[in-house]
C-alpha cells in the first residue's frame, strides 16, 4: 500500500499528459545496408503500404488478472499496486507520440491497431490513487493531428470487455479493441467491418471475464489497385490447446478473406513461423513477408520489458506479421521492402522516470510493389 501513496499525482500527470503533445523526434536514419530489404523498381510499380502496431496496455494484464482470480488480498493487494505503477511509469500518452511519429516518418495506407485499450481504474480510496481514465484510440489520434495527420478509422471491433469489480480493490474496466487506419491521401475505403471470432478462449481464470479475439477488415482502393487489408490479433499462450485455438481462429479469417483480390493480413499473431497457425495461413496461399524480403535477418518482435525500461534490445520472438496474397507476378513471388520500428534507441520516448520503447513490440512495416496489370481502374 505504501507504494502507491505517492502515486496520485503521478496518475493526474499520466491523465493530463494526453493534451500534452512531448514525444521526442529525431531524423529517420537509414537501415543497416547489410540487412535492407529487398526492392524491386519495376517501370510503372504502384506501392501499398502497411503498418501493423501492438499499442500494448502498460503492464501485464494476464498475471493482474491471475492475482485477481486467487482471492487472497495478500496477492491482489501487491499485483494491483504493481499493475498501476507499472501503467504509470509506461505513460501511454507519451508512447502514442512515439508511435505518431513513426507514421509521420513512413506514411503507411494502412494503420493496423492492436491491444487499442479503454480504461477506466477506480480503486477503493485506500489506494490513494485517483481515478484513472484512458481512452487510447482518441489519445493516437490527437497525436496524429498536432503532426497534421489525418488517418481515419476504417474498422474497429470489441473484443475482451472484461469489468473487474472487488471490494477490496474497487473497479477496473478494460475494453479492447482492434482499430485499422487508413491515410484518406492514398485510400478510397468501399467497406469496412469488424468482428469476433467464433472460437474464443472463454473465461479460464473463473471470475467472469470472457477472453475474447477477432479481426478487423476494410476493401480499398489505393493507387487504381482494390485490395483487401485484414488486421487482427489472435489468442496468446502456449498451451497445446491454445495453440490449436490461435490456428483454429486464423483458419477462420483465411476462410473469410477474399480469393478475387489482392489480401494483406497483419497483426500481432502471437505465434512463431512453423507453428500450426503458420502453417494454416501459408496453407492458405499467404506469404510471410519478412520471410519473402528479409529472410536473412532475424526480425524478432517481441518483446521489450513490461515496464518498457530496458536499455538492451533483448526481443527473442518474431511473432508479428504482414503476410500478403495475390501481389505476386508472372516473374515471381511478392517485390517490395519490410522493416521493424521500435527497436532503435533514438525511437524512444520521455518518461516520467525514463525513456520508453513506444511498445513491447516492435512494430512490422511492409510497402509492396504491384505492377499495373493489377490496376482496377
Amino acid at each position: 500500500m505504501k507504494a502507491l501513496m505517492n502515486l496520485g499525482a503521478l496518475c493526474v500527470v499520466l491523465c493530463l499528459a494526453a493534451c500534452d503533445d512531448s514525444s521526442l523526434t529525431q531524423p529517420e536514419l537509414d537501415d543497416d545496408p547489410a540487412i535492407e530489404a529487398r526492392r524491386s523498381h519495376g517501370f510503372g510499380a504502384r506501392r501499398i503500404s502497411a503498418l501493423s502496431r501492438n499499442l500494448y496496455l502498460g503492464f501485464n494484464v494476464d498475471e493482474t488478472i491471475a492475482a485477481l482470480a486467487t482471492g487472497d488480498p495478500e496477492v491482489i493487494q501487491p499485483a494491483i499496486e504493481a499493475a498501476v505503477g507499472t501503467l504509470i511509469a509506461t505513460d501511454f500518452p507519451a508512447r502514442a507520440g512515439a508511435m505518431a511519429d513513426e507514421i509521420a516518418r513512413l506514411k503507411p495506407d494502412f494503420v493496423g491497431l492492436q491491444e487499442v485499450y479503454d480504461l477506466d481504474i477506480d480503486l477503493n480510496p485506500a489506494f490513494g490513487v485517483p481515478r484513472i481514465q484512458l481512452p487510447f484510440l482518441p489519445v493516437l489520434q490527437q497525436a496524429l493531428a498536432a503532426r497534421g495527420l489525418d488517418y481515419e478509422v476504417a474498422a474497429q471491433n470489441t473484443v475482451t470487455d472484461a469489468l473487474l469489480t472487488n471490494p477490496l480493490l474497487g473497479t477496473i474496466h478494460l475494453v479492447d479493441h482492434d482499430v485499422l487506419l487508413v491515410n484518406p491521401d492514398r485510400a478510397v475505403v468501399h467497406e469496412g467491418a469488424g468482428g469476433q471470432f467464433s472460437a474464443n478462449l472463454g473465461d479460464p481464470f473463473g471470475i467472469g471475464v470472457n477472453i475474447v479475439r477477432g479481426w478487423t477488415r476494410v476493401r480499398a482502393t489505393v493507387a487504381g489497385i482494390e485490395v483487401e487489408v485484414w488486421n487482427t490479433h489472435p489468442e496468446s499462450g502456449s498451451d497445446p490447446d491454445i495453440v490449436g485455438l490461435r490456428a483454429l481462429q486464423m483458419g477462420e479469417l483465411a476462410a473469410l478473406a477474399s480469393t478475387e483480390l489482392p489480401v494483406i493480413v497483419m497483426g500481432d499473431l502471437n505465434d512463431q513461423a512453423g507453428s500450426p497457425m503458420y502453417q494454416v495461413m501459408t496453407g492458405a496461399g499467404f506469404e510471410d513477408l519478412w520471410a519473402e524480403l528479409r529472410h536473412r535477418a532475424p526480425g524478432q518482435t517481441c518483446c521489450h520489458a513490461d515496464d518498457l525500461s530496458n536499455d538492451r534490445v533483448s526481443m527473442d520472438q518474431r511473432i508479428d506479421y504482414v503476410m500478403a496474397r495475390g501481389f505476386g507476378d508472372a516473374r515471381g513471388g511478392v517485390k517490395g521492402m519490410i522493416k521493424l520500428t521500435g527497436k532503435r534507441r533514438w525511437e524512444r520516448v520521455a518518461g516520467p522516470y525514463y525513456e520508453l520503447w513506444p511498445s513491447d513490440h516492435a512494430g512490422v512495416f511492409a510497402k509492396l510493389l504491384v505492377t499495373p496489370a493489377r490496376s482496377t481502374r
